[in-house]
């Protein structure tokens, strides 16, 4: 199944509005399954494509992550329980553990919900600078110095924001409703994670 194919099953005509009903539907519920919150997460890869090459690496570290928390799935049930399993191994901090993917996972979609708000603040033409805060908050603490400055190298290709409204085919007002959405639907599952580590007592700055 491609990503049209998935946007079109969501019952959704754009791609921000598919991602605001997935997360939506996974903030709902109490305890989030892993099998759920991977087909959500998803949808948030096309958000990285259409921002060009400043997010590349993001991109790409991104769907792995996901790809890798997919395969799990079939295996792991929960979030909860990808967590007991590297604890029990103690490989939460080991490169390649399922912990340390949905760590990386969790801080993609922290970064889409900074961009979004930053998005949201200012109707600033370029895009550079909502992108830059968003990164230099989310991402860049976590990041070598290469790979912090290849993304600010890339942040000068960046779509204009009408242009970024034209790849998600929206409008100003309609993508401003969704990505309301998604923000007050992802904050919970990004909070509900870092409780995931915290009451394991994993520190969150890594």
């Amino acid at each position: 199944m491609d990503e049209d194919d998935e946007f079109e099953d969501a019952g959704t005509g754009t791609p921000l509005s598919a991602i605001a009903e997935a997360f939506e539907e996974l903030s709902s519920n109490h305890d989030l399954m892993l099998k759920p919150f991977c087909h959500a997460c998803s949808y948030v890869s096309v958000l990285f494509g259409s921002l060009g090459i400043a997010f590349k690496f993001a991109e790409l570290e991104y769907v792995s992550k996901v790809r890798d928390l997919t395969e799990a799935s079939e295996i792991f049930g929960s979030l909860n329980s990808i967590l007991d399993y590297d604890v029990r191994n103690d490989t939460v901090r080991t490169p390649g553990s399922l912990s340390r993917n949905l760590r990386r996972v969790r801080q993609g979609l922290d970064l889409i919900r900074a961009l979004f708000q930053n998005f949201l603040s200012t109707y600033d033409d370029s895009l550079k600078e909502a992108a830059s805060m968003a990164y230099a908050k989310v991402c860049a603490p976590y990041h070598t110095w290469a790979v912090r400055t290849a993304v600010s190298a890339g942040m000068c290709a960046l779509p204009t924001r009408d242009q970024l409204l034209i790849k998600l085919n929206e409008t100003d007002d309609s993508a401003e409703r969704e990505m309301r959405r998604y923000i007050d639907a992802s904050l919970p599952i990004i909070e509900y994670i870092d409780k995931l580590y915290i009451s394991r007592n994993i520190s969150l700055d890594w």
